[in-house]
């Protein structure tokens, strides 16, 4: 994680975080176990290395429970995505959430490695979800990572 520096999003990275969302996630919208996001309008964080940007996570508070929405890694190996799930665990903590969880797809098999390596555990899958996810989001698309069929949301959690 050297040189990488982070700072929270403000009211003006907004234009530039639905771009990003739009490019990476399809669309600005992201429609997750039946709940659509507006990334752009979440809290989160970026990561910068020597003044780029090469990291972005959104996330949302309800209750006891912090959900990341987003999260982005655009430099690889080097600490982005660890040190984006370090700086919402904090935000979490101070909020007196006791759980952080988030949601990914059964293609994303190299999401669900990093996830695990950071302590996160399966708590559910839900078959078939993204079929309704389509009808709300049509830009999501069929297949996936090496080509696999997107079906299912796979739920992530950490106790905190």
């Amino acid at each position: 994680m050297e040189g990488l520096t982070f700072r929270p999003l403000s009211i003006a990275d907004r234009d530039w975080v639905a771009q990003r969302i739009t490019e990476s996630w399809g669309a600005e919208i992201v429609v997750v176990h039946g709940t659509t996001y507006h990334a752009s309008e979440l809290p989160g964080f970026v990561v910068l290395a020597e003044a780029v940007i090469v990291g972005l996570l959104t996330y949302h508070i309800e209750g006891s429970a912090c959900e990341i929405v987003t999260l982005d890694s655009w430099s690889e190996d080097r600490g982005v995505g660890t040190l984006l799930i370090e700086s919402v665990k904090q935000v979490a903590r101070r909020e007196d959430c006791r759980r952080l969880w988030l949601v990914t797809t059964n293609d994303n098999t190299h999401a669900l490695r990093f996830y695990q390596k950071c302590d996160f555990s399966i708590a559910a899958v839900r078959l078939n979800a993204l079929e309704g996810s389509r009808k709300i989001k049509p830009e999501i698309p069929l297949l996936g990572h090496d080509g696999i069929p997107i079906r299912d949301e796979i739920e992530m959690e950490m106790w905190l």
